[in-house]
This record gives structure tokens, C-alpha cells and sequence, in this order.
């Protein structure tokens, strides 16, 4: 392994005893560790409000290791790069503290002054944090300074506004990366091979030949023990401000100069310009909104979001959204987006389905039904392609049957791809911000959701409106088949 291909950084995580570290974060640099990306030049601190020392921590961080296969080989050497520092965000004796062990890791590890911070924890410490980081020093330093953080990035513009303000006293623009773990999966970011390395398919992807774009992401889980932060959120807020218009974006951006970050990002934020912008009765003419109730799923009795704990029992907040977005630019007028994203739902799924045109004359007779040409990249829990085909069935005479072309996405062992996480900490590290949003995109964004939110908090609904372990409420259905499409079946 060359010193090329490892990199060479100290890595601060904010929050390094919590839920995100040992579930995503521990296990990502883990293998990042195991394929040579994270070599001996290396540190990690984790910083919390707890009394542990060192050895605690990393017996800790071993733990979370524990579903990987043969991890007891390495977890020694991995744990030992790995310290501790009670820390109080809002003292700044603290910051003098981790400053002082900061440089002695740096000293140590030959780290270069290369220095990585995480923010594993709630989003009204950012700022905070990064003032903090600014004021004592830690970035006085000749290496890369790099600042992650994680979503919710504000409630609405205003706030992300504030916060982004607060980050950029700190930080610039370029080492501040908002990481979307949907943005680091396998698929999402094989939309820009599938379109831009086949002249047949980026040939038909325009208004022409497409007919509608689907995009699904279905959960069967209901909101579990975020009741208090979801019931401030929703899923307009939680999914569709984020992952969904990420999506939307890559599939509706044109053909970059160069497969840069730069060029890459410019593309997504005018695909986001092109947005059309509802309001008042378009909100709701477009945008759908359920709550799940009681249901039964595999004969075991689900309660309703009203039921879940620390949630309003007279919530108005939405756990699905379903919505038929329009883009206003010369490739793709005409050519209705839609998208669902909800909680406790028959399947789970991400998937985007991509409906081409109907042939304008059926040569086979009225009696044979020609099945649509459909692209689906699945993204979860399967990962691949399928495109849907019509073909003569074998024998005597000219009958139409559908056939799938599927290509499954897997590494050669059976194991599955490389976590999200993983991929975008190493992206991190290189200083490749391909697949972190920019502002612009975020605010672009945020600008969007707020006229949907501002007409939605005026008014109430009939919740609840759809069962758990159903596909979402009647009016989805109602809002595709009214132009006369249909939603695609997920896992298919």
C-alpha cells in the first residue's frame, strides 16, 4: 500500500459515544482501515460528556465491530489509534484540553496537521462547535481542515441560513461537507455511469422518449424512538428536503463539462432552479400528504403514529408525502417527477423507475397489451438494474410476452457493497465533495420545501389517513393515475 492511497489525518468525532459512531462511523473506518485507505499515520478521538478513559473507549469501539467477519484479526491495532477526551461543548477549558492532546496525536502519527471533525451529535451545538474550533487554534495548523456534519441541516431557510452562517465564520465553503448517506450508496451514484457512459440510454433521457420518472423510498418502520425530533420534522422534512431532491437532481441535471465536483454541483443546482414552485391550491392539487394508523403486518397488531411515544396525540405531522414535481427547462417539460417517501409501509425500498413512451402504434393487435419499457435502478435493499422489455413468446404465431434484463450490483464474494458511510468519509479525506450537498443546493432546496410547509401548517388533514403495512394513502394513487400512469411496484 503507498502512501498515495492512505490517507493521513486526525479524526475528531463530536459525539463519539453515540448511536452514529458505533452503528455507521466505528465500522466505516474500520474497513477503511482493512483496505489500506487508513494506514499507521492515523488518529481518531472521540469526544463526549462521559468519564472514560482510553481503554474503555476502545473496547467500546471494538464492540461495534462485532458483525464484522474476522474482525478480531485487526481490532487491536485498529482500537489503538483510537483515544478518549471528556469533553463539555460549551466549556472552553474543554477545547484547551483536546487542543493539547490534539497536537500530541498530531506529533505522534506524523499526521501533517491534516485534521477531520465530526459532529456526530445534535445540530444546535454546530455552530458552537465550530467557533470553538476556529477560536483555540485547532485549525492553525499547515494540513487540510475538514468540517462533517450531519442532517437535519435547519428546520427551514431561515435557520439554515443561521447555521450556515455560524459554520462559515469557521469554515469555508470547500471544507464544509454535509454528508447524505443516500448520496454515498452504491446506485445513487452510479446514475451519473448509467446516463453519461451509454449513448442509448442518455440519447433517450429527455421529454421526447421518457413519459414519467418515479422515485420511491419506503420504509416499514414506523418512527421507533424518534417521536420527539419526527414530530417536529415530518417526512417533507426528513426525506423529501434532502434524499428525494438529491435524486431528483442527479436525474434531472444536464451533462456536466467534466465528472468534477464542481461541474457536477453547477449542473444540480440548475436542475433545482428549474424547479416550478407550488402554491396555495397547487400545494395541494400536487402534494400529498398520510399518516399511518393501526394495522396488522404478519399478524402482529402496529400502533399509529398518534399512538408512538412522545408524539402529539392529535399530531399533525406527516409520515408520508407523495408529490408530482415539474421541471420548467427545455428537456424536461412535459414530464411529471414523481415521488413517495413514508414510514410504516408495505415494503421497504428505494428505487427509481424511469417510464419511457409507449410504442405510437401497437402492431399486434388491440387483443395483446404491450407492457411499457421501464429502467428501474434499484438502490436498496437490492441493489442493480432492470429494464422491461416486450419479446415474442416461443412457438407458432406472433404473441408479446415481457421480460426483465436485470444486472444485480454485488461484489464478487456476495458480500454487499461498500457502506454509504464508508464511501463518503473516504471521499472526506481526499477532499472530493462530489457527493456532499453544497448550499447552494441545500438553501435551493429549503426555498422549495418552506412554500410547501407554509401552506400545509394552515391547514389540517384527515389523519389518520393510510394503515400500517399499506402503500400509503388512496390520494397517492389518485395523483398518478389522474394522469393516467401508475405507481411501479417496488422490488420488482
Amino acid at each position: 500500500m503507498t502512501d498515495e492511497l492512505e490517507q493521513r489525518a486526525l479524526i475528531t468525532i463530536f459525539g463519539g459515544t453515540g448511536d452514529l459512531a458505533n452503528r455507521k462511523l466505528y465500522p466505516s473506518l474500520f474497513h477503511l482501515y482493512k483496505k489500506g485507505s487508513l494506514g499507521e499515520n492515523f488518529a481518531v478521538i472521540g469526544t463526549a460528556r462521559r468519564e472514560w478513559s482510553d481503554d474503555f473507549f476502545r473496547d467500546k469501539v471494538k464492540a461495534s465491530l462485532k458483525d464484522i467477519e474476522d474482525h478480531e484479526e485487526l481490532a487491536d491495532a485498529f482500537s489503538s489509534h483510537f483515544y478518549y477526551q471528556s469533553h463539555d461543548v460549551t466549556n472552553q477549558e474543554s477545547y484547551v484540553k483536546l487542543k493539547t492532546l490534539s497536537d500530541e496525536l498530531d506529533e505522534k502519527y506524523d499526521l501533517k496537521g491534516n485534521r477531520l471533525f465530526y459532529l456526530a451529535m445534535a445540530p444546535n451545538f454546530f455552530g458552537m462547535i465550530a467557533s470553538r474550533i476556529k477560536s483555540e487554534g485547532f485549525v492553525d495548523t499547515e494540513g487540510f481542515h475538514r468540517l462533517i456534519i450531519e442532517k437535519p441541516f435547519g428546520h427551514d431557510l431561515k435557520s439554515a441560513e443561521e447555521l450556515n452562517n455560524s459554520l462559515r465564520q469557521a469554515f469555508n465553503e470547500d471544507e464544509i461537507y454535509r454528508i447524505d448517506h443516500y448520496l454515498g450508496k452504491e446506485m445513487i451514484q452510479n446514475i451519473s455511469v448509467i446516463r453519461f457512459a451509454n449513448s442509448i440510454i442518455e440519447s433517450l433521457w429527455n421529454n421526447r422518449y421518457i413519459d414519467n420518472i418515479q422515485v420511491t423510498l419506503s420504509e416499514v418502520l414506523g418512527v421507533e424512538d424518534r417521536g420527539k425530533y419526527y414530530d417536529e420534522s415530518g417526512a417533507l422534512r426528513d426525506m423529501v428536503q434532502n434524499h428525494i431532491l438529491q435524486i431528483v437532481s442527479l436525474l434531472a441535471m444536464e451533462p456536466p463539462i467534466k465528472l468534477t465536483t464542481e461541474e457536477i454541483r453547477h449542473e444540480k443546482v440548475r436542475a433545482l432552479r428549474s424547479l416550478r414552485v407550488y402554491e396555495g391550491k397547487e400545494v395541494h392539487q400536487n402534494f400529498i400528504r398520510g399518516q399511518y394508523g393501526e394495522g396488522e403486518v404478519d399478524g402482529k397488531e402496529l400502533k399509529g403514529y398518534r399512538q408512538e411515544e412522545n408524539v402529539d396525540p392529535h399530531s399533525n405531522t406527516e409520515t408520508f408525502v407523495a408529490a408530482k414535481l415539474m421541471i420548467d427547462n427545455f428537456r424536461w417539460t412535459g414530464v411529471p417527477f414523481y415521488i413517495r417517501t413514508g414510514k410504516r409501509l408495505a415494503d421497504k425500498a428505494t428505487q427509481i423507475a424511469i417510464h419511457f413512451k409507449n410504442v405510437p402504434l401497437n402492431l399486434f393487435g388491440q387483443q395483446q397489451s404491450l407492457g411499457g419499457n421501464v429502467l428501474v435502478i434499484h438502490i436498496q435493499p437490492n441493489e442493480g438494474i432492470t429494464l422491461h422489455l416486450n419479446v415474442k413468446e416461443p412457438g407458432q404465431g406472433m404473441v408479446t410476452m415481457p421480460v426483465n434484463l436485470d444486472y444485480v450490483h454485488s461484489s464478487p464474494d456476495g458480500m454487499n457493497t461498500p457502506e454509504a458511510y464508508e464511501k463518503l468519509i473516504l471521499d472526506c479525506l481526499r477532499g472530493d465533495a462530489t457527493y456532499f450537498s453544497h448550499w447552494d443546493e441545500v438553501s435551493l432546496s429549503w426555498r422549495f420545501i418552506d412554500q410547501i410547509a407554509a401552506v400545509w401548517n394552515t391547514t389540517k388533514d384527515h389523519f389518520p389517513n393510510y394503515k400500517s403495512g399499506s402503500m400509503g394513502p388512496k390520494e397517492a394513487d389518485d395523483l398518478v393515475q389522474r394522469d393516467g400512469f401508475y405507481w411501479f411496484p417496488v422490488n420488482e
